[in-house]
């Protein structure tokens, strides 16, 4: 199951971030997962949920947001969704799409500190790290 790497990534990226601040504890990490990344949600949040088991993360929520996979054609500059499996066929012109646009993220869009757990007055971090 590559979730558990993935949420062991994901662990590593916040707890080097959470050292780096002083914090002693995460509230939540967001998290954007592309339809086409091959990631099952349920499961990575049960691999996290384990994973964080004696980390700054302990006890962390993990929320995630799926973000849809979207192609655009070069020959007629046309977007669309490709849906799951993925229609790389573009619907106006026929040609195949040459551009996956969205679709393959996995990216850290937030993460809040536990309050009182920072030695920085801001709860929340923002790191972008694509994986």
């Amino acid at each position: 199951m590559h979730e558990m790497s993935v949420a062991l990534s994901v662990i590593d990226q916040v707890e080097q971030a959470a050292r780096s601040r002083g914090v002693r504890g995460v509230e939540h990490v967001h998290l954007d997962i592309g339809e086409l990344a091959g990631v099952v949600s349920d499961s990575l949040g049960f691999c996290f949920e384990l994973a964080c088991v004696g980390t700054v993360l302990e006890g962390a929520a993990l929320v995630t947001r799926t973000v849809p996979g979207s192609a655009r054609c070069a020959p007629c500059g046309r977007t669309w969704d490709t849906g799951m499996p993925p229609d790389m066929v573009c619907p106006v012109c026929g040609a195949a799409a040459t551009e996956l646009v969205a679709g393959r993220e996995l990216r850290i869009t937030e993460v809040r500190w536990a309050a009182g757990a920072a030695d920085s007055d801001s709860p929340r971090a923002t790191i972008l790290e694509e994986s």
